[in-house]
Formats: C-alpha cells, sequence, structure tokens
C-alpha cells in the first residue's frame, strides 16, 4: 500500500496526491493508493495514519509525504518502521510554523481553523531527536524551495538516501519525474 501524506492547509487531493494515484492506475493498478485528507491538529493527524497503517492487513506499506507530511512520514517511519520518500519535507516544523499562528483556511476547501500554540506543542511533542533508522527514509528536495530551506532537510536527513535536484520550487516541480525513483525505494 501506498500512501500519500499531504502539507501543511493541504488536502488528499493535491496535485501530488494526483499525480501519485495516476501513476499507480497505470504501472501499478494492483497495489492500493491512499491520500487520506488529514485533520489540522498533528495528534489527530498521526493518529488517523496510524489508524490506516494498522489496517494494512500484512501489506507493505510505503509514505509518500510532502512538506509538513514529510515530518509526519518520518515520525512514522521512526514510530512503525515503514519506509517513507519525503517531498521538501519540513524540519522542525513546531519553529517553522510559530509565523503561521492564527486563523488559517484549507487550500482545497472552504473550512477554517484556528491554528494555535497546543499544534506547535503537539508538533514539538513527536519530533524525533536523532533518526534512529535513516534506511528508511529517502530525502527528495529542490533548491529552489522558495518556503523551506532545502539545506535544513540536507543536513537533519545527513545519514538518508538523498536526491537534491537544482532549481524547483516547494511544489516539487520535478516530481512526475521522480515517482519511478520514490517507488523503486
Amino acid at each position: 500500500m501506498l500512501i500519500y501524506v499531504h502539507g501543511f492547509n493541504s488536502s488528499g487531493r493535491s496535485a501530488k496526491a494526483g499525480q501519485l494515484h495516476d501513476w499507480m492506475a497505470s504501472h501499478a493498478p494492483d497495489q492500493r493508493f491512499l491520500s487520506p485528507d488529514l485533520p489540522h491538529r498533528p495528534a489527530e493527524a498521526l493518529a488517523l495514519l496510524d489508524n490506516v497503517i494498522a489496517g494494512a492487513s500484512g501489506e507493505q506499506v510505503k509514505l509518500v509525504g510532502s512538506s509538513l507530511g514529510g515530518f509526519y512520514a518520518t515520525v512514522l517511519s521512526e514510530r512503525l518502521g515503514v519506509k517513507s520518500a519525503l517531498i521538501n519535507p519540513a524540519v522542525r516544523p513546531h519553529r517553522l510554523l510559530e509565523a503561521a499562528l492564527g486563523p488559517q483556511r484549507f487550500w482545497h476547501s472552504d473550512q477554517t481553523y484556528e491554528f494555535t500554540r497546543q499544534h506547535l506543542a503537539e508538533l514539538a511533542a513527536v519530533e524525533p531527536t536523532d533518526l534512529q533508522h535513516p534506511e528508511r527514509l529517502f530525502l527528495l528536495v529542490e533548491t529552489g524551495d522558495e518556503v523551506l530551506d532545502y539545506r535544513d532537510a540536507v543536513a537533519y536527513y545527513s545519514g538518508c538516501r538523498q536526491k537534491v535536484v537544482e532549481g524547483g520550487n516547494h511544489s516539487f516541480q520535478s516530481f512526475a519525474a521522480m515517482i519511478p525513483d520514490i517507488l523503486a525505494f
């Protein structure tokens, strides 16, 4: 089973989720693909993903996490032993998202919520201090990411397999071309 884990204020209907869905339908139609809409609360998002993985019924599970979803995928890889591809992942999101405190709206709906210090505390509470299993993680970053400094991810994931692509942006423009490498990992 392949699970796409979306980023902050995104949804399971993001562009990368759609690209993965289409690729899987064409190249691996017998493999399950899920892209759930995650709750805005980090503890609830991780609980939902824990439950989805627990329900895999012996299937091999792989995660593809983007931005904040890359952080969630890292946490789950360390906790549950699943492999994860991390697309421009958020490093230390409890610090990065401090500037986002206040009203928020999901990009793919009209749903709004208040992003609070409790959200930041939930993120800080689950952050791995050291990566115990870097062999489970595949980092993919583009140097032109305008939201996150790719060098933070390269340093944090230094023991992991890495693919650093020159240029691009936070949406990871080279995603479609990287799908075969991501799935082969």
